[in-house]
C-alpha cells in the first residue's frame, strides 16, 4: 500500500469515525487510526484564548485538560510550528510538529511520530483533519472552552467569545484577522466580520463601562449589526437599526460606539460609517493616514446627528485596521501613551519581516500589555483586514 494510499484510508476513516465522536473522544480516536497509517505518538495541543500556550487535549473526565502537558509558545519547537505555520521536526528524532489550521486560523499543532524519511503530505491531511474535527465539535464542549483557558473568566468576557466570529480568515481576495485583551475580563469591546457574495461585512464596538451591563452592550450592538444586514439593510440604516435597539433596551443610559464598514471584495471600494468612534487607519505602502469621516453620535445616545457613509477606493495591498482605544492608550510606568503611530509602526514592521497576520496582532497585543506593566486598564481591540485585489 503506497502512502498516499493510506493516508486516504486514514482521512476517509477519520470522516466516518468522526461523526457521532465527541470533543473529548477525539485525542484517542485520531491517535488509534492514525498509529494504522504509520503515524504514531499523534497528540492534539490546542492554544489557549492569549496564544501564549499549547495545552494538550487528553480527554479524560470532565476536565478535559487533566493530566496533560502546556507547551509554552514562545519557547518551544511545538510554538514555533504554531507562529509561523510550517512543520517543525526535532533534531535528531523522528517526531513532528505539525500546525492544526482551519484555512487561516490557527487551531495548535499536531505531534506525530515517523520512522524513516516521512511524506510530509500525510502529517498535514492528518492535522487538516484534526482542525475540521476540532472545529465540528468545539461549538458544543464545556470541555473544549474550559481547555483553552488558563484562568476565570468573568461573565462579560464569556458572552463576548461565544459571541465573536473566529479571529481569522482568508482567502484570495481578503485577510481579516483580530485580537482581543483581557481575554478573561473583556467587557465592552467586541468585533464582528462576515461575507456575503463579493461584500465583506465589518464592524468595531466599544461599549461604554467595563461591567456586565457593558457586556449586555456590546452583544446586543453585534446581534442588532447582523440582524440588520441580514435583512439587507442599506449601510446609511444598519445605524439607526442598531441604535434603535439599543434605545429600547436602555433607554438612552448606555451607549457603544462603533465603526460599521462594507468592502466590495471584487472592486475594492469601502464604505463606512462612524458613529463616535476612532477613525480607521489605511495603510498602502509607507503611507499611513486615518480615514476620516463625519461621525455620528455613538448607538444608543439618539442626538439626532446624520449618519454620513463614507467612501474610499482600496488599492491592492492595502490594509485597515479598526481598533479602540484601550490600544493606545496603554500607559508606561512614566505615564506615556503607547500611541496610533506606534501602533501602526508595530504593525507595518512585522508585515515587512513576512509574518502572518495573526501572529502580528498576538504579538502586538503582548508588546500592548507589556508596555503597561503586564495588566489592561481598558479593553483593547484590533481588526486588521487587507485587501489583495
Amino acid at each position: 500500500m503506497t502512502v498516499q494510499h493510506a493516508s486516504n484510508e486514514l482521512m476517509v476513516s477519520l470522516v466516518r469515525a468522526g461523526h457521532l465522536a465527541t470533543f473529548e473522544e477525539l485525542p484517542a480516536l485520531v491517535a488509534k487510526k492514525a498509529d494504522s497509517a504509520g503515524l504514531s505518538q499523534a497528540r492534539i495541543y490546542l492554544a489557549d484564548h492569549q496564544q501564549q500556550v499549547l495545552r494538550e487535549v487528553t480527554g479524560e473526565g470532565i476536565d478535559a485538560h487533566r493530566g496533560g502537558e502546556d507547551l509554552l509558545v514562545d519557547d518551544s519547537p511545538a510554538g514555533q510550528a504554531y507562529v509561523t505555520g510550517v512543520t517543525v521536526r526535532m533534531e535528531d528524532e523522528q517526531r513532528y510538529w505539525v500546525p492544526v489550521l482551519d484555512g487561516a486560523e490557527r487551531l495548535g499543532v499536531l505531534h506525530v511520530s515517523y520512522p524513516g524519511d516521512p511524506d510530509r503530505s500525510a502529517m498535514r491531511d492528518l492535522a487538516s483533519m484534526v482542525a475540521l474535527l476540532v472545529i465540528a465539535k468545539r461549538s458544543n464542549s464545556d470541555a473544549y472552552a474550559r481547555l483553552i483557558r488558563t484562568k476565570p473568566m468573568s461573565v462579560s468576557a464569556e458572552m463576548q467569545w461565544t459571541l465573536m466570529p473566529p479571529g481569522t480568515f482568508a482567502d484570495s481576495r481578503v485577510t481579516i484577522s483580530a485580537a482581543t485583551e483581557p481575554a478573561y475580563d473583556n467587557a465592552g469591546d467586541s468585533f464582528d466580520y462576515a461575507l456575503d457574495g463579493e461584500t465583506a461585512h465589518l464592524a468595531m464596538f466599544d461599549a461604554m463601562g467595563h461591567d456586565t451591563a457593558a457586556g449586555l452592550i456590546a452583544n446586543l450592538a453585534v446581534g442588532a449589526f447582523r440582524n440588520e444586514r441580514r435583512k439587507g439593510t442599506p449601510l446609511v440604516d444598519v445605524c439607526r437599526g442598531v441604535e434603535h435597539t439599543l434605545i429600547q433596551e436602555f433607554v438612552r443610559t448606555r451607549f457603544a460606539t462603533a465603526i460599521l464598514a462594507e468592502l466590495n471584495m471584487a472592486t475594492g471600494e469601502l464604505y463606512w460609517v462612524n458613529c463616535g468612534h476612532l477613525p480607521p487607519v489605511l495603510i498602502r505602502g509607507e503611507e499611513v493616514r486615518d480615514l476620516e469621516c463625519e461621525p455620528s453620535h455613538p448607538l444608543g445616545m439618539d442626538l439626532g446627528l446624520p449618519v454620513t457613509v463614507c467612501r474610499e477606493q482600496l488599492e491592492p495591498g492595502d490594509r485597515l485596521l479598526l481598533y479602540t482605544d484601550g490600544i493606545i492608550e496603554a500607559r508606561d510606568s512614566e505615564g506615556r501613551e503607547f500611541g496610533v503611530e506606534r501602533f501602526v509602526d508595530f504593525v507595518i514592521r512585522h508585515q515587512a519581516d513576512n509574518m502572518p497576520v495573526p501572529e502580528t496582532l498576538r504579538r502586538l497585543v503582548h508588546a500592548v500589555l507589556e508596555y503597561h506593566h503586564g495588566r489592561f486598564g481598558d479593553d483593547a481591540t484590533v481588526l486588521f483586514c487587507e485587501w489583495h485585489g
